[in-house]
C-alpha cells in the first residue's frame, strides 16, 4: 500500500498543466475570479487569495486514490473497537469537564446534548489535535479545476473568498486536502451558513473549542435534531427473529446503501410487541429503526431520527454509530 500511495503522489508536473478540453489552471482561475466579482467578492480578496496559485498534485493524488466501495461492509465490531478506545473517551471527558461552565447555555439554546457535540469534535479532529495543514484556497482551486466535481469545489472556493471578505484571517485557512477545516471540519459554505460565536467575543472561530461546539450544535439544530430524544438505544432481539421481514421498502434519495441496512420504522412499543426490547430508557411512542449490522446474535440498536441527523454530518453507519456510542461514554 505504501508503494501504491507513493506512485499516486508522484504525479508529473506536466500532467497538471491543462485538463482535458484544454483549459489551463491559470485560465480556469480567471473564470473563478470573474464569478467571484459577480457574487460581490472584493477585488482585494480576489487578488490576495487567487494571485499566484498553482495546482497541488498531492491533492489530486489523494482525491483519486479514495477507496472504492466494498461489496460487503466490514464488521461493525472491529470499527467500534478501533474508534472507541479508552484514550478518546478520556480526552472527551476531560474536555467536557473543562468546558462545563458554558455547556448548559449551548444545550439550552440549540437543544442538542453536549456529549453528542463532543463526540463529533472527537471523531473529526481528536479534539483539535489534528486539523490539517493544506492551504484551503489552493486545495479547493485544484479540485475544482480537476473537474470531476467542479460544481461542488468551485462553490466552496467562492465561499472561502466570502469568508475572507467577512473578516476571517487567510492565515487561519488551513485544513484537510478536501477543503474542510477547524475543529468540526466544516466546509466553507457550511461555515458561512452555520458557524456561530460560542464564547461571546464577537467572532466565529472554528479553532476555538467554544465556537466549534456551538457551531456543531447549530448544524444539528438546522438538520432537525429532536430535543429530548436519544440518538438510539441498544436492543435485544429474540432468538430466531426474522429481521429480513422488516427490511425497508423504499429507496432513500441519497446514501441509500447506508439507510438500506436499517429496518422499517416502528415505535418502540411496536418493536416490544414483536419481542425486540429496548435496553435503555426511551419513550414507547418514539419512532425507531432496528439496526443489527453484524448479523444474528450480535449487538443491535433501535435508532431514532436523531441518528439520521448524525448521518447528515457524515453519511456512514460506522461514523454515526461510533459518534452515538462515544457520546454515551462521555456522558457517563
Amino acid at each position: 500500500m505504501a508503494a501504491l500511495a507513493a506512485a499516486l503522489l508522484a504525479v508529473p508536473g506536466s500532467a497538471l498543466q491543462a485538463q482535458p478540453g484544454g483549459q489551463s489552471f491559470d485560465s480556469y482561475i480567471s473564470t473563478v475570479a470573474a464569478r467571484a466579482r459577480r457574487e460581490g467578492v472584493s477585488e482585494a480578496t480576489i487578488s490576495r487569495m487567487l494571485t499566484g496559485l498553482t495546482p497541488n498534485d498531492k491533492v489530486i493524488a489523494l482525491d483519486t486514490q479514495q477507496p472504492s466501495r466494498q461489496s460487503a461492509p466490514p464488521a461493525m465490531s472491529g470499527y467500534l473497537a478501533k474508534h472507541l478506545g479508552a484514550g478518546i473517551v478520556q480526552r472527551g471527558k476531560a474536555n467536557y469537564a473543562r468546558m462545563a461552565g458554558i455547556l448548559p447555555g449551548i444545550e439550552q439554546r440549540y437543544g442538542v446534548p453536549a456529549p453528542v457535540l463532543f463526540a463529533i469534535w472527537g471523531h473529526e479532529t481528536n479534539f483539535g489535535s489534528y486539523t490539517g495543514d493544506f492551504d484551503l484556497n489552493r486545495s479547493l482551486a485544484t479540485l475544482a479545476w480537476e473537474g470531476r466535481r467542479r460544481a461542488l469545489f468551485e462553490g466552496e472556493l467562492i465561499a472561502l473568498l466570502k469568508m475572507v471578505d467577512r473578516g476571517v484571517p487567510p492565515s487561519s485557512l488551513k485544513g484537510s486536502w478536501a477543503g474542510a477545516f477547524g475543529y468540526p471540519q466544516f466546509l466553507p459554505s457550511v461555515y458561512l451558513r452555520l458557524a456561530v460565536d460560542g464564547d461571546g467575543n464577537g467572532d466565529a472561530n472554528l479553532f476555538s473549542a467554544a465556537d466549534a461546539i456551538a457551531s456543531i450544535a447549530n448544524y444539528f439544530r438546522d438538520a432537525g435534531w429532536r430535543p429530548g430524544q436519544p440518538w438510539g438505544v441498544s436492543a435485544s432481539i429474540p432468538s430466531g427473529f426474522n429481521t429480513a421481514a422488516y427490511a425497508p421498502k423504499l429507496n432513500a434519495a441519497s446514501c441509500n446503501s447506508v439507510y438500506a441496512r436499517h429496518s422499517q420504522w416502528k415505535t418502540v412499543s411496536e418493536w416490544r410487541a414483536l419481542g425486540v426490547q429496548a435496553l435503555a430508557p426511551i419513550a414507547g411512542n418514539v419512532q425507531t429503526t432496528l439496526f443489527q449490522p453484524d448479523g444474528p446474535g450480535t449487538p443491535a440498536w433501535l435508532l431514532t431520527g436523531n441518528y439520521r441527523v448524525i448521518l447528515q454530518y457524515n453519511c456512514s453507519n460506522y461514523y454515526a454509530l461510533s459518534v452515538g456510542l462515544l457520546a454515551d461514554e462521555i456522558a457517563r
